[in-house]
């Protein structure tokens, strides 16, 4: 989950970072490592650029179903458009049937000024959700200057971001889970060292 491989995290940088510090929490294996037994998913969906939410959507299922993830307890909420996706992110955040929701659809940049605003504010709404909710709101939403881009990043292959955006919200789910267990035990935080 990277733009470039100069800026990958370095195989063994969690590791150590745990051996100079007292607490390490989120050293799950890489994508597709993450169990999701028992994990809820709600599937927040744009209708608009359907085509593309449809390719991300496929590649999110494969990816949860891949991880153990009962495919018949997830939701699919269809939003008219990204702008929208925020309110049915909340909606779904909010309810006690998921325990994360993965926001899909596409914005594609055209002849007018939408894209900023529809973008921007998708992003900051789905992010207020996240924040006022705890539970992880991810975005898996495209934002591209034309529809062959989005095309590339909805594709079947590892490239597809719907993909991404699942084992994102099982990996996210799994790091706040273990926050949860340490909370009642030792301290979670920055440390000095040892």
């Amino acid at each position: 989950m990277t733009s470039s491989d100069l800026t990958l995290l370095p195989a063994d940088a969690k590791e150590r970072a745990s051996t100079r510090i007292g607490t390490s929490v989120g050293g799950a294996p890489g994508p597709g490592g993450v169990a999701a037994s028992g994990v809820r998913v709600g599937l927040a969906c744009a209708e608009f650029n359907g085509g593309i939410t449809d390719r991300l959507l496929t590649g999110a299922l494969d990816a949860l179903e891949e991880a153990g993830c009962d495919l018949g307890q997830a939701v699919v909420a269809w939003a008219p458009g990204a702008f929208e996706l925020p309110v049915v992110a909340q909606k779904l955040a909010g309810s006690e049937t998921v325990d994360a929701v993965i926001c899909l659809g596409a914005v594609i940049r055209g002849d007018t000024g939408h894209y900023e605003f529809v973008a921007g504010q998708c992003a900051s709404g789905l992010q207020r959700v996240q924040l006022d909710t705890g539970k992880p709101v991810v975005f898996g939403v495209l934002t591209t200057d034309t529809v062959d881009q989005a095309l590339v990043r909805s594709g079947a292959d590892g490239s597809n971001k719907g993909r991404e955006a699942a084992e994102t919200a099982l990996r996210t789910v799994a790091v706040l889970s273990d926050l949860s267990s340490r909370a009642s035990g030792s301290r979670v935080g920055f440390s000095r060292g040892r």
